[in-house]
């Protein structure tokens, strides 16, 4: 795990006296912690993990009469207090959901303490500091896992089982978590997205085939709804922990099997589905042994379109809360670009087909020297390396952010001419009608959304994979969802 030197001070304190200084920090932690943890002495470091774009991570040091010790908070980006969204259980229940996962085997640090009101520091808790590797590309490729490796998609089918199988009431989880049907699963992402009145056409395609190809209805279970490749903590001996339960709920298991294996937790790994580790034969043996339950290949598929389709508006939301919330990290608008990687992968997934590939051309400058691509490429060779040199943890992977962004803003300059003339050329033809861009988008994806547009409407699918896939070629070209695409046989 790397650590980063700068610290996060809650934007929420404990309220003070006039007159007084508001406790810092580090101050609010130490009260926190001396009251939490035997044998404490004081706090030595807290540093703010880098990752994270929707909740805070924070590595702690402290002293105590046997030495120094590692803890570790989970806490609500900014400090906030509010509840996300009455759908989410909130941080306070997530650590009881790793609590009762861990009574029942699945691998869990011990919870310390949870954060309240008093403290000052936001929603969160304290817990247990396990070693780990938890990014998701060097769980697959760190040779000191490689002989674990092989064996991880079967445990993850396991410990699924071992989630799957917690009783919500006995354990009283029933009380905080949300039931989520499927159908309400899938309208719900549907609507959060209409929200941001943004047309993305090939969301609403999806979300219709979603409501057309649902599975049967099953016993709610404990889904943890974000268990994938990077909310796992891996050492040579097997899976530690399990992280991140604040989107949990009750609703069909299989949802967890299905996200495990879509394409955006792969890391590039196109031919291993699971984690980009493992294959699905695995991950259902596993299951399939731990619960005594068998799982079909299409439910099975279904959950894995609609957890690109889920993380397609989870990207947008990114750009919202980038526009709107406490936390302008230069981090979510980038996040937010990562749609088209999603809305690609439900291409391959629902329309596979052909593709036409723009071609770049030479981007407008006013002036020829230096061109346009010329600053923009000064500033990211200037974040890569000189930024990327003087700094270390959060920071450090900050810049890099910040430079990949550029990246982008260059392909557009190449590649979105071509690609805006193109689109609103299908759009015209497709709806019989010439109007801008944006309004062609909007009446394109109002018909799907009221089913005046039926999905097998003629142009429509190669309408959508030419417009996905040209964007993809644009915000990441180098993703396997775009290879995958771009090498389908005409």
């Amino acid at each position: 795990m790397t650590a980063s030197s700068d610290q996060t001070p809650a934007s929420d304190q404990t309220p003070v006296s006039a007159g007084e200084p508001e406790p810092t920090f580090d101050e609010l932690l130490s009260g926190v912690l001396s009251r939490s943890i035997d044998g404490f002495v004081r706090l030595v470091e807290a540093e703010r993990l880098s990752g994270g774009a929707s909740q805070e991570t924070y590595r702690i040091v402290i002293e105590t009469p046997g030495g120094r010790q590692l803890l570790a908070m989970r806490r609500a980006a900014g400090g906030e207090f509010e509840k996300p969204d009455e759908t989410r259980p909130g941080l306070p229940i997530e650590a009881e959901l790793m609590r009762a996962a861990r009574r029942v085997g699945v691998p869990e640090p011990v919870i310390h303490h949870v954060l309240g009101v008093e403290d000052g520091l936001g929603l969160g808790f304290i817990m247990e500091w396990l070693e780990g590797e938890t990014l998701g590309a060097r769980i697959l490729r760190a040779p000191e896992l490689d002989a674990i490796r092989p064996r991880l998609a079967y445990e993850c089918g396991q410990i699924l089982a071992r989630i799957h199988a917690i009783d919500p009431v006995a354990t009283g989880l029933d009380q905080h978590l949300h039931v989520m049907p499927t159908i309400e699963f899938v309208h719900q992402m549907w609507d959060r997205y209409k929200e941001f009145d943004t047309p993305q056409p090939m969301i609403d395609f999806t979300a219709r085939w979603l409501l057309d190809n649902l599975p049967p209805d099953s016993e709610p279970r404990l889904v943890h709804n974000d268990f994938r490749n990077g909310n796992i903590m891996v050492t040579p001996e097997g899976i530690c922990a399990v992280l991140d339960w604040e989107v949990a709920h009750l609703g069909d298991p299989v949802r967890d099997l299905g996200w495990i294996c879509t394409n955006s937790w792969r890391f590039g790994r196109r031919d291993l589905p699971v984690g980009g580790f493992g294959m699905l034969e695995d991950l259902l043996a596993g299951y399939e042994a731990e619960s005594g339950s068998k799982v079909e290949r299409a439910h099975v598929h279904f959950w894995e379109v609609f957890g690109s389709f889920w993380w397609a508006v989870g990207c947008l939301t990114m750009a919202d809360r980038w526009r709107n919330g406490p936390d302008r990290t230069v981090e979510r608008p980038g996040i937010a670009r990562r749609s088209s990687e999603c809305q690609v992968d439900c291409v391959n997934l629902i329309i596979p087909g052909p593709v036409e590939l723009l071609e770049a051309s030479p981007s407008l400058s006013s002036m020829e020297m230096p061109s346009i691509d010329e600053l923009i490429i000064s500033v990211r060779e200037f974040l890569r390396e000189d930024v990327r040199a003087a700094t270390q943890g959060r920071n450090n992977f900050m810049a890099l952010v910040a430079s990949n962004s550029l990246d982008i803003v260059l392909r557009e300059l190449h590649l979105g001419p071509a690609h805006v003339a193109a689109e609103h050329q299908r759009l015209v033809a497709l709806l019989g009608r010439d109007d801008s861009l944006d309004a062609l988008r909007r009446e394109l994806s109002a018909g799907l959304q009221d089913h005046t547009i039926a999905l097998d409407h003629p142009g429509l699918t190669e309408h959508l994979r030419a417009t996905v896939v040209n964007q993809v070629a644009i915000d990441q070209p180098r993703y396997s969802g775009y290879l995958a695409a771009a090498e389908h046989p005409s």
